[in-house]
């Protein structure tokens, strides 16, 4: 039967937990497994691995294949070291002794690289924090300094406000020079009507002539 060192899924919605299982190749993911060796938890940082070194180091002895999330997780614990030297061993390339000092000294170099890791993590999250705190200070110091401005400016009325100076009118315009009517057209000399042409002299009626005549004769005859 074809046995896989692999994950199994647990934990809540968007908070991932998992168990390191040697389960059936066969069988579902999350379904039934043969052997729990470990958990592995994504959530922390770094994340939390724990794992039992001896069964997991049997499981591989005995042909489990780990996926490769696995494999990654027991390279990280030294399993993998560990199986390495055990072979070493096994073929008289080296004692036990000096496997296991070999082994020791890794997992010494690696818990320190975790701890560093970890102080380094500690460390800058004081740090953002204290950044945060500076902030937050600076902040609540300006809103301060507004308000006190603010009320200010409420307490005191407002100078008032200067007219902007008046816009001097444009200089009127003077109107252009009124046009000189044009000399009025003397108009021309009204013609003197034509002397008066004096009537000829009222020539006396032929009848006073007469007239006249007759009283003459009737005189003369008076006379005579």
């Amino acid at each position: 039967m074809p046995v896989k060192i692999r994950l199994q899924r647990h934990g809540k919605k968007g908070k991932p937990f998992y168990w390191i299982v040697a389960a059936d190749s066969r069988s579902k993911r999350d379904g039934r497994y043969l052997e729990k060796i470990g958990t592995y938890n994504p959530n922390t940082n770094p994340a939390t691995v724990e794992i039992n070194q001896e069964s997991a180091i049997n499981w591989l002895e005995n042909g489990a294949q780990p996926t490769d999330t696995a494999r990654t997780l027991l390279s990280y614990k030294g399993i993998l070291l560990k199986r390495h030297l055990n072979k070493g061993v096994k073929k008289g390339a080296l004692s036990q002794d000096e496997a296991d000092k070999k082994f020791e000294l890794w997992l010494k170099e690696k818990t320190k690289k975790i701890k560093d890791k970890i102080d380094l993590l500690a460390k800058k999250e004081v740090e953002d924090k204290s950044k945060r705190l500076e902030q937050e200070k600076s902040i609540k110091e300006k809103r301060l300094e507004e308000a006190i401005v603010a009320k200010e400016k409420a307490e005191t009325p407002a100078a008032e406000e200067t007219p902007a100076a008046e816009e001097t009118p444009a200089a009127e315009e003077t109107p252009a020079a009124e046009e000189t009517p044009a000399a009025e057209e003397t108009p021309a000399a009204e013609e003197t009507p034509a002397a008066e042409e004096t009537p000829a002299a009222e020539e006396t009626p032929a009848t006073e002539e007469t007239a006249s005549d007759e009283k003459n004769i009737k005189s003369e005859d008076s006379s005579s």
